[in-house]
């Protein structure tokens, strides 16, 4: 992870031990590579590898409205307060290929706030983004995620917002239209914008508590005065550097506003 960091800066130090381990076993194996040592050597030698490598370290794996009680919760307790700003900003941290930032652009849309908004969609997985953008999903992936939709209080049927053809869901491109997607790191990047939302979601579990800290901070400064966070459902700012500046709105469904 430090000769990745060196040649690469992309920092994976500080991500936990034990998931660091699963996700290069599993390189090894799918890579058909003998050692540890041998996959550094490549890597660093071969930056198309080490973009390969970047798929199994990131494990991009999401579902539309995923965890929907918290799409439900967003829409009850958060968007009422989001109505009352003349313009708003969300940053979705860590958003894989898109799943999170097209569910979060439904909700705005079916909440009239979508063509106020301005979404910035972060990773640091280039092919991630890439798929992000395009907004194609695979269409046996869609009756699950009309289930979550359902289930967070669409209302709508879910098929209004996407084509199908071969096997694949293309999105209606106008939920991508207020959406910026680009390359920023927790673990090395800056603050970029002031937000009303941060939603990053099942992206802190996979890193330490100093790793944890480090982005709470960052999504501490981003938000404005009484902001909204968001996290996983296995993920909790209460033993953190930061649990006195945030006060937990649903504490089951994670989502917390700024306090100081």
């Amino acid at each position: 992870m430090e000769a990745i960091y060196l040649k690469y800066n992309h920092d994976f130090r500080n991500y936990t031990g034990a998931s660091q381990k699963r996700r290069v076993l599993y390189a090894l194996d799918q890579l058909d590579l003998p050692t540890i040592s041998a996959l550094q050597e490549k890597v660093l030698r071969d930056p198309a590898l080490f973009a390969q490598l970047l798929q199994y370290l990131t494990i991009p794996v999401s579902e539309m409205f995923r965890d929907p009680a918290y799409f439900l919760a967003l829409r009850r307790q958060v968007v009422p307060v989001l109505q009352t700003y003349p313009s708003i900003k969300v940053w979705v941290a860590g958003c894989s290929t898109g799943e999170e930032v097209y569910s979060l652009a439904i909700l705005l849309r079916e909440e009239g706030l979508l063509e106020r908004a301005l979404i910035y969609a972060t990773d640091i997985n280039p092919t991630s983004l890439d798929k992000a953008r395009q907004g194609i999903f695979p269409l046996d992936a869609v009756r699950g995620f009309t289930a979550n939709y359902q289930r967070a209080g669409g209302q709508r049927a879910f098929s209004d917002y996407y084509t199908a053809a071969y096997d694949a869901a293309r999105f209606d491109p106008s939920l991508r239209a207020n959406v910026i997607f680009a390359d920023h790191s927790l673990a090395t990047d800056s603050v970029f914008a002031e937000t009303q939302l941060v939603s990053c979601r099942n992206v802190l579990i996979y890193f330490n508590r100093q790793l944890q800290d480090r982005a709470l901070g960052l999504f501490h400064e981003s938000l404005c005065h009484r902001g909204f966070l968001g996290l996983g459902s296995k993920e909790s700012i209460d033993f953190s550097a930061y649990a006195d500046r945030f006060s937990a709105l649903s504490p089951l469904e994670r989502i917390y506003r700024k306090a100081q």
